[in-house]
């Protein structure tokens, strides 16, 4: 039975989210790690609202020296430290009960902290002011999202335009290409806490599966939540209808990180 879902609860989400959702691009990893003006080896590295560490494991995978994991939702948290991590040797990643707001990090601990499809959840000054204090000085905040690119794919038009039939104020906070990405680089300047503002993009392609596709949609918090148990059920059961002759959907994700720097 369909249950209500609540915006930015991803409760009973978890497991679709660690299996289905996407990467970055690798290419926009490099670049946001060389911003740091370190060797990757020496990188303290924090990831904030880490869900079940899909960015979290990239990161980890360049060997930087260090990786703690910060994660509100328990059920998200679990999956990310109890299953996929374990079962993949990511054991050296610490993982603890935060948010954006309240970190639990030590103070000036980490070189690069950053929050993965996730800081349009924050309060942005309360959030700001956690990650300067736990950046060392010239430290580097990143918030990224990692949207689809449906420009790519005429069938992923049709499948969004759909959306705004079930219900035609629908707003993706989400998803990467609206919402606080629209004014993130202004707000950033702003801060007083952080200058040095780079905007960087990538884009790279996946070859989901079916039972992938369908798994990463399932996963997503803000349409379940404006649609309702009912429409999202309809929703799904189009996007099934529209590639069920497919062997697989070639879904292209554009990769937009913004970082700045922690002033001293």
């Amino acid at each position: 039975m369909s249950t209500t879902i609540k915006a930015g609860d991803f409760t009973g989400l978890a497991e679709d989210y660690a299996k289905n959702r996407p990467d970055y691009a690798p290419s926009v990893l490099t670049a946001l790690l060389s911003l740091t003006g370190k060797a990757t080896a020496d990188i303290d590295f924090a990831d904030v609202g880490a869900g079940t560490g899909i960015w979290t494991r990239m990161v980890w995978q360049t060997g930087v020296k260090s990786v703690q994991a910060v994660e509100p939702n328990d059920d998200m948290r679990r999956a990310g430290s109890n299953g996929v991590n374990e079962a993949l040797g990511f054991a050296t990643i610490q993982w603890h009960a935060g948010s954006a707001e309240h970190t639990t990090l030590a103070d000036h601990s980490v070189d690069m902290l950053s929050m993965a499809s996730s800081f349009h959840w924050a309060d942005f000054d309360k959030a700001t002011a956690e990650f300067h204090r736990v950046l060392r000085p010239g430290g580097r905040f990143v918030a990224l999202w990692n949207p689809r690119l449906i420009e790519t794919n005429p069938m992923l038009i049709d499948i969004e335009n759909y959306l705004n039939t079930l219900r035609p104020d629908i707003k993706r906070v989400s998803s990467g290409r609206s919402g606080i990405t629209e004014t993130l680089t202004e707000q950033l300047w702003a801060s007083p806490h952080f200058d040095d503002v780079v905007y960087l993009e990538g884009r790279h392609t996946i070859a989901m599966s079916k039972e992938r596709y369908m798994g990463a949609w399932r996963s997503v918090n803000d349409l379940q939540a404006q649609l309702g148990p009912e429409k999202f059920s309809q929703f799904l059961a189009y996007v099934e209808d529209k590639i069920a002759p497919l062997a697989h959907i070639d879904a292209t994700y554009l990769t937009r990180a913004w970082s700045a720097r922690a002033k001293g």
